[in-house]
């Protein structure tokens, strides 16, 4: 485990961090000495989210589809902070699960728009500043299912956007080769929040078959982010790769699965029946 000296001050913003996966990261960035700034879409999730954080933060609601808007978070954190070290591209919403053509325009829109044009717009004010402050910095765009061209019915929608966000960083790793901007991967693996659940929104015996899978693969953001903490803060090789399920670490523990019982959704709301959104 870290001690406050590994982020040293270091100055990190994480989108979407005001629940989940990104607000798990703030906590565990703040308990190792980083400044932390969060984004939400609204005030009240940001004014929510602040209050459960300790430590030097601060956050600003923001759009991440809109570029003018991931501009004034990189300014509010300079204002606040001084300078940007870390960006964490964390924002990401999921679809509730449904055949293909049924799954609404509105809702594939909005996914990739979220997932893919909030990575872009993230990295591309992040890497235009960073560029030009003394020492640089890091950027991270978040991995998850389809990244390495992963398919389950009912998931094409988020694995799609998250097939184009790997591409994306790929790109972004060449285009920054030799420059003071360093690029990496970050790869949480299976984690118990809402958006996992919310994929089985409509489906709750579905998500009930598919548990046992989760239990045997998946972790809670309290065990995993501060590990993803601590491998952005020690990363020097541009074009890193924190990954936290790792393909070893999978079999291991389907090999280990029927001496241990666990429930990593103990606190976690169920699925929504049909009809209950």
């Amino acid at each position: 485990m870290s001690t406050p000296a590994a982020g040293a001050g270091r100055v990190v913003v994480v989108t979407g961090g005001t629940r989940g996966i990104g607000l798990g990261l703030a906590h565990a960035l703040l308990a190792r000495g980083c400044k932390v700034v969060i984004c939400g879409r609204s005030d009240a999730a940001v004014t929510k989210a602040l209050a459960e954080l300790d430590g030097d933060v601060t956050g600003l609601a923001t759009d991440v589809t809109d570029r003018a808007a991931v501009q004034a978070l990189w300014d509010h954190a300079v204002a606040t902070f001084g300078r940007v070290d870390v960006w964490i591209n964390n924002a990401g919403i999921s679809a509730a699960r449904g055949p293909f053509a049924e799954v609404p325009e509105a809702t594939v829109a909005d996914v990739l728009r979220t997932n893919v044009l909030g990575a872009y717009n993230g990295s591309a004010v992040a890497q235009a500043a960073m560029a030009g402050q003394p020492g640089g910095g890091w950027i991270w765009n978040m991995e998850g299912f389809g990244s390495r061209g992963e398919h389950q019915p009912g998931m094409e929608p988020y694995g799609a956007s998250k097939r184009a966000v790997s591409h994306l960083t790929e790109a972004l790793v060449r285009e920054t080769k030799g420059t003071p901007v360093k690029v990496g991967f970050l790869s949480p693996g299976i984690v118990a929040t809402d958006l996992l659940v919310g994929d089985y929104d409509g489906r709750p015996d579905e998500f009930e078959k598919v548990k046992k899978i989760f239990n045997i693969l998946g972790d809670r953001v309290e065990t995993v982010t501060p590990w993803l903490a601590d491998g952005v803060l020690a990363a020097t090789k541009h074009g890193a790769r924190v990954a936290w399920l790792t393909k070893p670490k999978a079999m291991g523990r389907f090999m280990t699965a029927a001496f241990r019982k666990r429930d990593i959704f103990a606190d976690t709301p169920t699925p929504a029946a049909a009809g209950a959104r």
